[in-house]
């Protein structure tokens, strides 16, 4: 590995936003169930941490949406490599993303699922880097807003290297 890398947000800014997060959740959906979309595979780490707090009832279902490669960058075409599990008819939904940079595939989501008929159709994103952004998307809770840099950790990851890091840290030495 010639990668270097350093440490962005600590796992105790991780865990704490996460906490903050859940709390903020439980309280926009009280007296309701919220139906988590988990948008894999980064987004696992962060879904499982942020659904242990939320206290309200929580149904969990997955999306495999992509516009990335092996490279740092997108590659601009979006597309579903696994579809949901069942109907989001009726349901609140709250899309869970490990990351929101140029938009494009969390546009084209947002579009797909809103014609599925949900109740309602909220966003949810561990990391946004809003000076990447090429299509316009409402993030509804964002735990950090971080600059352009290439970030892995916490479920992101680089050519599938380094998801398992308990921070997210920034990649040095790749181009």
């Amino acid at each position: 590995m010639s990668e270097k890398i350093s440490v962005l947000v600590s796992e105790k800014e991780v865990d704490e936003r996460i906490e903050a997060m859940g709390k903020q959740i439980s309280k926009d959906y009280e007296g309701r169930q919220v139906h988590l979309i988990c948008i894999l595979k980064g987004g696992a780490f962060f879904m499982c941490e942020l659904a242990k707090r939320i206290t309200v009832p929580v149904s969990l279902d997955f999306m495999s949406v992509s516009s990335y490669g092996d490279g740092t960058s997108s590659s601009g075409v979006v597309r579903i490599a696994k579809d949901l599990d069942e109907s989001i008819e009726g349901k609140d939904v709250l899309i869970v993303e490990d990351i929101i940079d140029s938009g494009r595939t969390l546009y084209y989501l947002m579009d797909t699922l809103r014609q599925r008929h949900p109740k309602s159709l909220h966003l949810c994103t561990l990391l946004d880097k809003p000076e990447r952004r090429e299509k316009e998307v409402r993030v509804d809770y964002v735990g950090f807003e971080i600059p352009d840099e290439f970030v892995v950790g916490y479920g992101l990851d680089y050519a599938q290297k380094y998801r398992n890091l308990p921070y997210i840290g920034v990649v040095e030495g790749v181009e």
